[in-house]
């Protein structure tokens, strides 16, 4: 008598993975009608496709771009509201912390901008505790600003112009502040925000639009912190101008496959421009 011995191989009878020959595979791809192993199955609008066939597709989809060359930011704002939510959870930090050590380590002041210039920016998520509207305007103009100018821009160009004109409010209030003032902690996203002023300013310019009422909004806004002692319209003035700086680089970069280049190369330049104005401020003394 003899016994027969299973075979490690599947029979030439059952469908077997294109990828996998030696996994026996009942589902077929329902593009292309190959078996498809659970390891090679991808879900499909209507049962499941196999990756070779999920791959080339992806190939062949053309990317849909924002106006600007970014990726084309679909659905909600999500920058925006990353950076709501991040300014939001700091305010509730600047309550729990105890000490005021939120604003201490974070807040921006003139004496820091040569040893601890990240203050630039880190100031830009803080917002005065004593002044609840401060936090509630600047969040409710960024949410604004940020469903308009998102899309356009795409997100990461979106972030790098809100981060950048962030940085230029900072400068804004160091070259325009007088040596003679004591130092002062400036907070807010006041200064980012008046950049997308300025951009969103650049950005209808350039696309044709009108700018009137856009014009109307910066100077009722602009003219608010020559009015108000609390309010550092230097930080107001230098977002402003960086955030059209920053716009300008990327509305106005020459089309084409090096597009994305030469806008962020624009926008290293503006930084470049910062920090070499903060230099001169610093070392003038």
């Amino acid at each position: 008598m003899s016994y027969g011995i299973p075979s490690a191989e599947p029979s030439a009878d059952i469908p077997v993975c294109p990828r996998h020959p030696d996994r026996p595979s009942y589902v077929r791809c329902q593009r292309c009608g190959r078996p498809a192993c659970p390891e090679c199955q991808r879900a499909a609008a209507v049962g499941f496709q196999c990756v070779d066939c999920v791959n080339e597709q992806q190939r062949t989809t053309p990317t849909y771009r924002s106006p600007y060359g970014g990726a084309l930011a679909v659905g909600r704002p999500l920058v925006t509201f990353t950076i709501i939510g991040l300014c939001v959870l700091v305010y509730i930090l600047q309550w729990i912390v105890p000490g005021d050590q939120m604003f201490k380590n974070f807040a921006f002041a003139n004496v820091f901008a040569d040893r601890e210039p990240w203050r630039m920016v880190t100031s830009a998520f803080l917002h005065s505790q004593g002044f609840l509207l401060h936090i509630v305007l600047n969040m409710y103009t960024l949410w604004i600003f940020g469903q308009a100018l998102e899309p356009l821009l795409g997100r990461i160009r979106f972030l790098a112009v809100y981060l950048i004109s962030a940085v230029g409010g900072s400068v804004g209030f160091l070259v325009l502040t007088p040596t003679t003032v004591p130092a002062v902690g400036v907070v807010g996203a006041s200064g980012a925000i008046f950049g997308l002023f300025g951009a969103m300013l650049v950005v209808q310019r350039h696309r044709g639009g009108e700018t009137k009422q856009l014009w109307v909004l910066i100077a009722i806004n602009g003219a608010i912190g020559f009015f108000v002692p609390s309010i550092a319209w230097q930080a107001h003035l230098g977002g402003l101008i960086t955030g059209g700086l920053a716009a300008a680089a990327i509305a106005y970069a020459p089309k084409g496959k090096n597009q994305a280049l030469l806008q962020a190369g624009g926008l290293v330049l503006v930084a470049g421009l910062l920090a070499l104005i903060t230099w001169f401020r610093v070392t003038a003394g």
